[in-house]
């Protein structure tokens, strides 16, 4: 069963009166909130809807089957929420250099001069305003934040690309095993057709005993091989259905695709691809710039400090002020610039050192990454044409058991051959078939592997 947009939307037109009338009857904030959940009832349901066209209606696409996953996948969802929560923390560290303003009271018992804890006068109400302008230390802080920050992001599309080459894997396996299955069974067909020829010619006088052996033998390995193809079917499915967030008793019908090939690129383009776009080289220059930008805050430990501070007091008499000085005054402000100037700050330079062996390790891990990719990729783009031509060879060894099953066809209706000699012929086919399905996913995954290397699996899968 599906749904267009247009019966969504006239599903959410069409709300109950009294549903209408209890949003007219609430303040605006709860009407809002109202519409809201409507709207996403609407839309879950277009989604659930969607998605069941792929289980048990129409085929489910390849693009679509990764458009499910990415968005049902408990390991993303998480990395998104981490995501998340260096965003926060970023916005934290960043908060020293925006207003801070506090405001305060609070009591105690004092004895002889007038003191609250950490120094200063208590007052009845203390407002105070607080805001960094110049803080090279913090200010690396907040960098180094910032990288965090893009490394999770990095962390997201490397996960977001592991689900998508673990969906596209899965799916194209799946069609292939279900192609498989059909061309055994057919096969399995052929098989029991010659086991009863043979065994009516041992009957009969014409054959010897081994060659029934042979024919049961050819029928037990095709059983055999549907068995498996069935248990890697059910396998399969599972994986994909818990990969798509569907029931466990859904049916998954799939399509035969092709991995979309890259841009016909020689191996340096490929490399220079990968290079800028892998994740993993991603993450190791984040991690330099980082490091980088820690050490540039620390060598800033050396510079002055310069901060924005206000405070106003409202003071009163029963704190004893009249005993302690000459003229009481209730309102109290001061205003101004916080200078902090180092003279010696023996953790300054312990810091620097730190990070200089930081950075120096972190910029040898990109040049290490960077050489480990390059050789990576030249071999993934090799095997990649390897595959493709072993794909070529097996379509034309098909094509040749093809040809030669249409010259035992006619060689068979002219009586010059017999019907087990044109059943092996229907055999030898098959298993051409079965070669070629095989050679054909071993393009298919080296393809896909050489996308996700070089960064363009998701942009061709999604």
């Amino acid at each position: 069963m599906t749904h267009s947009c247009r019966e969504i939307v006239h599903t959410v037109r069409n709300v109950p009166s009294r549903v209408r009338k209890g949003l007219a009857g609430g303040g605006t904030r709860f009407r809002r909130l109202a519409r809201a959940a409507v709207v996403l009832m609407a839309l879950g349901a277009y989604g659930v809807a969607h998605a069941q066209e792929g289980a048990g209606g129409r085929p489910l696409t390849l693009k679509q089957a990764v458009t499910l996953a990415t968005q049902a996948n408990s390991d993303l969802t998480l990395a998104r929420l981490r995501y998340e929560v260096t965003q926060r923390q970023t916005r934290v560290t960043r908060s020293r250099f925006l207003p801070n303003l506090y405001a305060g009271s609070g009591i105690a018992y004092t004895s002889g001069f007038p003191l609250v804890a950490g120094g200063g006068a208590p007052a009845l109400f203390s407002l105070s305003y607080d805001e960094a302008l110049f803080d090279r230390p913090a200010r690396g802080e907040l960098h180094v934040a910032e990288q965090q920050m893009e490394q999770q992001g990095i962390q997201v599309d490397t996960v977001r690309d592991a689900v998508i080459v673990r969906v596209a894997s899965s799916y194209l396996e799946l069609a292939k095993v279900r192609r498989e299955s059909d061309l055994l069974r057919k096969e399995r067909d052929s098989a029991q057709e010659i086991l009863d020829y043979t065994r009516k010619r041992l009957e009969a006088g014409y054959e010897l005993p081994i060659e029934l052996t042979k024919a049961q033998l050819t029928a037990a390995r095709i059983e055999q091989r549907l068995a498996q193809l069935d248990d890697a079917d059910e396998s399969l499915a599972d994986t994909l259905r818990t990969l798509l967030a569907f029931g466990p008793d859904q049916r998954i019908d799939v399509t035969a695709e092709d991995i979309p090939a890259a841009a016909n690129q020689t191996a340096g383009d490929l490399v220079q691809q990968a290079l800028r776009y892998n994740n993993e080289i991603k993450q190791a220059e984040s991690e330099r710039a980082a490091s980088e930008e820690r050490l540039k805050g620390e060598k800033g430990g050396r510079w002055p400090t310069i901060s924005i501070i206000g405070q106003y007091n409202i003071l009163a008499k029963f704190n004893n002020y009249d005993q302690f000085f000459n003229k009481f005054q209730r309102n109290n402000v001061i205003a101004g610039l916080d200078v902090r100037i180092p003279i010696f700050a023996s953790r300054t330079s312990a810091s620097v050192a730190a990070a200089e062996a930081s950075v120096t390790a972190a910029r040898a891990a990109v040049a290490s990454k960077r050489s480990e990719l390059s050789v990576d990729v030249r071999h993934k783009a090799r095997q990649a044409r390897e595959m493709d031509m072993g794909r070529e060879v097996s379509r034309l060894e098909l094509e040749l058991a093809q040809d030669n099953l249409q010259v035992m066809q006619a060689q068979f209706q002219e009586g010059r051959i017999s019907i087990r000699d044109l059943q092996n012929a229907q055999l030898e086919e098959n298993d051409k078939w079965l070669a070629f399905l095989d050679a054909d996913f071993a393009r298919q995954q080296a393809q896909l592997e050489l996308l996700n290397a070089t960064g363009q699996v998701a942009t061709l899968l999604q």
